[in-house]
């Protein structure tokens, strides 16, 4: 019951800390009524697969905890006897558990990249040959192993509905 209780905690102070700095974009919500028709999730973690399956994609996601501020230094402290939280942000990734997601094919990707140009949109199946280790189109990738806030609709099957990748200095 304490690690449940202490788990949910934690999740919750991320959602707060992600909700507080997030740049996902989404459209402006005119009321707390329409807010309240717009249950998304926010999640951030690392894509292990995402294989085209019919008309979708279908994506392997290990959930993780990008955690900031006093979360992050207790976190690490717990973890490493050290507080030093380089770059104010610490992932905690324990459980390495595979989430499976539906991925529309017109789902809303973005990738860091280097050069004049440091966010890239592509589609979901380039996205898809990136996570198997190719870059059809030569893309500057700055990280291909970089963790991606991943939005997931609300409605049956819950499909992701944008995957942004996180830029990690």
């Amino acid at each position: 019951m304490k690690f449940s209780l202490v788990t949910l905690t934690v999740v919750a102070m991320c959602v707060a800390a992600f909700v507080a700095t997030a740049r996902v974009s989404a459209s402006p919500v005119s009321s707390p009524a329409a807010a309240a028709k717009q249950p998304e999730r926010t999640l951030y973690g690392h894509i292990k697969s995402l294989k085209r399956k019919g008309h979708t994609f279908e994506m392997r996601f290990d959930p993780a905890w990008w955690l900031t501020g006093v979360t992050a230094e207790r976190a690490k402290r717990e973890d490493t006897g050290s507080g030093d939280v380089t770059n104010d942000y610490y992932i905690v990734d324990e459980g390495h558990r595979l989430l499976t997601y539906v991925v529309r094919t017109n789902a809303h990707v973005t990738m860091v990249t280097r050069g004049q140009h440091p966010v890239t949109t592509i589609s979901v199946a380039e996205l898809a040959q990136i996570v198997k280790g190719k870059n059809p189109r030569h893309r500057p990738l700055l990280e291909r192993k970089a963790g991606f806030w991943i939005r997931i609709g609300d409605k049956y099957p819950s499909p992701a509905l944008s995957l942004d990748q996180q830029y990690q200095p």
